[in-house]
């Protein structure tokens, strides 16, 4: 029995002596990965530091350039800006009496402005009248009494007696015809065909040649009438006025026309 025991006992014996060689090569080769492993776990442990420390670096440098921004923002916000200050409004010139005689006509965006009535005179036969402004009409219209047509140098013309202001007595105009025009009346529904020349007038200081339809306007308030022919773009009507404009002292003087 005691040598059983014996023989067990060595058994065990040797079963541990076996065991521990063997533990002892494979706790060896786990020893050698594992300092691998380590040196590993090192190196890592010291890049992450060093990506911590520099990421760090750049949330300062980012926090402090964020803090500059909002310093200088709220810096303009509360600065008071001076108000810019407007430059004075030109002085527009009165408008002078005119004392020297020349004639007047005030002017808006260089258009002359009218009343509904003004003072018209006709060069050539040197005549004043008070002429109706009236943009209702195209075309102007002259008094005219014995029209008559007639032909000189192959050309059309018209001979015509045109009323002296404030008397019965007559003056003759002779004139080439430009054109001739049918006009409706508006009382009728009947034409007439009117012959159409060019004409010399001064309202005001303001001097035109402007076409004007020759017929008899006897029953008519005005011997000449203004029509939208010379008001576009040259004149303005102010409707609650009447001889707005002035002719000069010596209109009748300065016309070196033909009195024909």
């Amino acid at each position: 029995m005691r040598s059983d025991y014996g023989k067990l006992a060595a058994a065990v014996v040797f079963l541990i002596f076996v065991s521990g060689c063997t533990a002892n090569r494979y706790l060896m080769v786990e020893k050698e990965d594992l300092d691998a492993l380590n040196s590993s776990v090192v190196n890592q442990s010291e890049h992450l530091i060093t990506l911590e420390d520099r990421t760090s670096e750049r949330f300062q440098a980012l926090t402090r350039l964020n803090e500059e921004s909002t310093q200088n923002i709220l810096q303009a916000i509360t600065e008071q800006v001076e108000k810019p200050a407007c430059p004075p409004a030109p002085k527009v010139p009165a408008c002078e009496v005119n004392k020297s005689g020349d004639g007047r006509a005030d002017r808006l965006k260089g258009k002359v402005i009218v009343g509904e009535v003004e003072k018209f005179y006709l060069a050539g036969p040197r005549l004043i009248y008070d002429a109706r402004i009236d943009s209702g009409a195209e075309t102007s219209s002259m008094d005219a009494r014995n029209i008559t047509r007639f032909e000189r140098d192959g050309n059309n013309w018209v001979r015509f007696d045109v009323p002296m202001p404030d008397t019965d007595d007559f003056v003759t105009i002779e004139r080439e015809i430009s054109r001739r025009v049918r006009i409706i009346q508006s009382s009728t529904d009947e034409s007439e065909r009117r012959v159409v020349v060019e004409l010399q007038f001064m309202i005001g200081n303001h001097r035109q040649q402007a076409e004007f339809t020759l017929t008899n306007r006897e029953h008519l308030s005005h011997s000449v009438l203004v029509g939208r022919n010379i008001l576009r773009d040259v004149m303005l009507i102010d409707v609650g006025k009447e001889f707005a404009t002035e002719l000069p002292e010596s209109v009748p003087a300065e016309d070196n026309g033909d009195e024909s």
